[in-house]
């Protein structure tokens, strides 16, 4: 010991102490290292519960809503159902009202051809038969009953199936006619 160091009892006690203290904190640093760990894992576990949760709570929403979206769809489909069979059956009334009142109508042009033509044979018995008066009424008589026959004959669809034909074989004069008789009504109407 004749180098310059001493032996000095305390020295290695305090040595032993910090070897004993830095130890101590090794394991405390340990220890904390695993709780540490042991939370990250509990809060990774519990992370993992709460996904899991809220996926499944996911799958049955879009359950539900795909259940809610087909009874939707059904409910939609048996209105449009109960839409079509009640046009239909509007539709079909129409038309049977419509074909009725058609019905009636021919009926009631039928009927009044038949006055008309009555009203000429009429007008032919008591007008005169001779001279030129004789012949005007004549020739207007035969002329309202032709016109009597025609109306009890061919009705209101034979007429409207002959001024069909009548404008197809003269168009331009039907245009025009159809423009006269619409400047008279427009002049009629508007004073």
């Amino acid at each position: 010991m004749a180098t310059g160091t001493t032996y000095n009892p305390k020295s290695k006690e305090e040595g032993q102490h910090k070897d004993q203290g830095q130890g101590q904190n090794q394991h405390k640093d340990q220890g904390q290292n695993q709780n540490k760990d042991q939370g990250q894992n509990q809060n990774k576990e519990g992370f993992d519960k709460i996904k899991d949760a809220g996926s499944q709570a996911m799958d049955k929403a879009k359950d539900v809503g795909a259940q809610a979206m087909d009874k939707a769809k059904d409910a939609g489909s048996q209105v449009m159902d109960k839409a079509k069979e009640a046009a239909a059956s509007v539709g079909a009334f129409a038309n049977q009202a419509a074909s009725t009142v058609g019905q009636k109508a021919n009926d009631l042009a039928g009927t009044a051809g038949a006055d008309i033509k009555k009203f000429g044979d009429t007008l032919s018995e008591r007008a005169p038969h001779e001279g030129m008066l004789g012949t005007a009424s004549q020739a207007v008589a035969d002329t309202i009953k032709g016109g009597g026959r025609y109306l009890e004959e061919a009705k209101l669809s034979g007429m409207a199936d002959d001024v069909t034909h009548m404008i197809q074989r003269h168009p331009m004069p039907a245009v025009l006619i159809c423009l006269g008789v619409g400047f008279v009504l427009g002049r009629a109407f508007k004073d």
